[in-house]
């Protein structure tokens, strides 16, 4: 079974805030050579970080993951008025559990957080597994620090492209529209 990693981006906006939970799934021959792939561009960052690089490395980092066969399922929820952030997150994860099931991955590791927000993250993935798949399903969810795993990178920087493109930029989230699969839902959050 393939493994999905995930991570975030959002914008919390009284009328136009919303909320990118991003995934990136490599099979399991492809995923040793993004991994170098990633350590190899990290240059000398602790990690890859989207909001941390120049567009020159945006660019850079985009064109190496769109050459790599893998897939990013992306959910992107609307809106997220200020101070629901978590409340958004829990929508995107509870659909991206559902759309992950239907690729075949069973584990889905994000960058972990703070301990209770961590718990949270499982909760939502259990209620949604029970919720939403069938009842042999199996899925989880993990948390990983984003330093030490750099398929979160991939899912940080899927994330901030889509994040762009969200907000009409486009260009980085173009390189990559053969292997994004993107859902856009109500988050059901007002302010």
């Amino acid at each position: 079974m393939p493994i999905a990693y995930g991570d975030e981006s959002f914008r919390e906006h009284r009328q136009h805030g919303f909320y990118v939970l991003a995934s990136v799934i490599f099979e399991a021959e492809v995923a040793d050579d993004a991994r170098e792939v990633l350590l190899g561009l990290r240059g000398k960052h602790r990690k890859l970080h989207w909001y941390e690089m120049e567009p020159y490395e945006q660019h850079r980092i985009i064109k190496h993951l769109a050459d790599l066969d893998g897939l990013h399922v992306v959910v992107t929820g609307a809106p997220v008025p200020l101070q629901k952030q978590e409340r958004a997150r829990a929508k995107c994860l509870t659909q991206l559990v559902h759309e992950l099931h239907g690729f075949g991955v069973d584990l889905l590791v994000l960058e972990a957080r703070s301990a209770e927000l961590n718990r949270r993250d499982v909760s939502t993935a259990a209620a949604a597994r029970r919720s939403f798949l069938p009842k042999e399903a199996q899925f989880r969810v993990d948390h990983c620090p984003g330093p030490l795993e750099p398929m979160l990178w991939a899912a940080d920087v899927v994330a901030g492209a889509c994040r762009a493109a969200y907000l009409g930029h486009s260009e980085f989230h173009d390189m990559l529209a053969d292997r994004v699969y993107d859902i856009e839902i109500d988050t059901g959050c007002r302010p």
